[in-house]
């Protein structure tokens, strides 16, 4: 059996593709680059630590909360995660500055 255009169109048309994901919008696009940036420096940041138990829990629990929240989709709900991430951070970055001090 021969394939025509004309039927492959009428399949492509009615099934979705799988490797589409759906459009986001400018904010959401920005959001998600603001939270790359915040789980990269996070991750540069345990990366001072030497290879410990304590670097290990701490890495474990940053991308849990990450994977937590990672379905959330409203804009609002997004920047209150990330401006309290930061906060949360701030206090992990000064026991991580403890750790590579001392």
């Amino acid at each position: 059996m021969r394939s025509t255009p004309r039927f492959l169109a009428a399949v492509s048309r009615s099934q979705p593709s799988r490797l589409k994901k759906p459009a986001v919008g400018l904010d959401h696009f920005i959001q998600r680059g603001r939270v790359l940036a915040f789980w990269r420096e996070v991750v540069r940041a345990l990366n001072k630590i030497p290879p410990s138990s304590t670097r290990n829990e701490l890495h474990n629990y940053a991308r849990t909360e990450f994977e937590r929240h990672r379905e959330v989709s409203d804009l609002q709900h997004i920047r209150y995660l990330l401006s309290t991430g930061k906060a949360e951070f701030e206090t992990m970055r000064r026991y991580i500055d403890e750790q590579v001090a001392g």
